[in-house]
């Protein structure tokens, strides 16, 4: 589903918001059909507020009671800004009007944008949990849905530069099952994004429960992981396309599995050969790497060197597919 046409404003202003207030927005920025579609007394009820806390939140917003404010959402109800049948009626349109090539720069564009926003605004948080998650034991990794891709890359890389990612997600509902070993001195990393999976919110609040250090990638401040999260990576999600778009989230992803092999360079290293190694003998890549057996071979990794123009140079890794 779509943000609502206040959820900016609702969030721009949530901290400073009455914990009732925020019950109330809460509801308002998860379930925007209701907001459309149910009486104010009946929203106010799933909200646990008063019916006059939803009136006096739509005068804080500026409008002159909730009627207004549910007539603004019926009209985005009506428009089709809701929900992915409502988002393809609307990039049909736009793709009619600007063609394939016009539709797919936008695309592009609009997570090209994003990607340099992380880079202005989402550099300190990335820092901290890289170093976060590169001190921790072990790794718990939680991401389902669209999001399964993003905590599962992240996992593929922690098992190349060592031994310390489980992922959190096994044939017969058992992926959970890993975290009663999980300790204070362990991380979960999970990641969910609007309208949020319901299993993963459940996974990484146990864990905050028993007080095990959590780390989310997430879409906004008051989501559900954000409110529990020791680190929070805010990525945003509005694309072109009918779905959302998931590459800022990967690209983070991406980034921090350069951090966390960064700060252990030498055991990361070591680990990668055996990693290349594995990979030979199973033949997994069309261009084997033949060449790591020979490395592997040699009386330890700070051997490996060579002379360009006279100078020493210590011979780097491919790139892992």
């Amino acid at each position: 589903m779509a943000d609502g046409p206040l959820t900016e404003r609702l969030i721009a202003g949530f901290d400073a918001m009455s914990e009732q207030f925020q019950m109330a927005a809460r509801y308002i920025i998860d379930q925007p059909h209701d907001v459309a579609l149910l009486s104010m007394r009946d929203q106010a009820r799933l909200a646990g507020v008063q019916p006059a806390t939803m009136t006096r939140l739509a005068k804080h917003l500026g409008l002159t009671g909730y009627d207004q404010l549910r007539a603004i959402y019926a009209d985005a109800v009506r428009s089709g800004d809701f929900g992915f049948a409502g988002k393809a009626d609307v990039q049909a349109v736009a793709q009619k009007r600007k063609g394939d090539h016009g539709l797919a720069r936008d695309i592009l564009r609009a997570q090209a944008a994003e990607i340099i926003r992380l880079a202005e605004s989402q550099l300190d948080p990335i820092v901290s949990m890289a170093r976060r998650l590169a001190s921790a034991k072990s790794v718990f990794c939680i991401g389902l849905r669209s999001s399964h891709a993003t905590a599962w890359h992240l996992q593929y890389i922690l098992s190349m530069i060592g031994e310390k990612s489980v992922m959190l997600d096994a044939i017969g509902g058992t992926g959970s099952d890993a975290l009663a070993r999980a300790s204070r001195n362990d991380v979960l990393f999970a990641t969910s994004v609007y309208p949020y999976t319901r299993v993963t919110v459940e996974i990484a609040e146990y864990a905050h429960e028993r007080r095990i250090p959590v780390v989310a990638i997430t879409d906004s401040e008051v989501a559900p992981l954000a409110r529990i999260a020791d680190d929070v990576v805010l990525v945003q999600t509005k694309c072109p396309s009918f779905f959302h778009t998931m590459t800022p989230a990967f690209a983070v992803v991406e980034v921090l599995g350069a951090l966390i092999a960064g700060q252990a360079a030498e055991a990361a290293r070591e680990s990668l050969l055996r990693f290349d190694a594995h990979l030979a003998d199973f033949n997994t890549h069309l261009k084997s790497r033949t060449w790591t057996r020979k490395v592997l071979s040699s009386s330890s990794v700070s051997s490996i060197t060579k002379k360009i123009d006279g100078v020493p140079f210590k011979a780097s890794l491919p790139n892992q597919e």
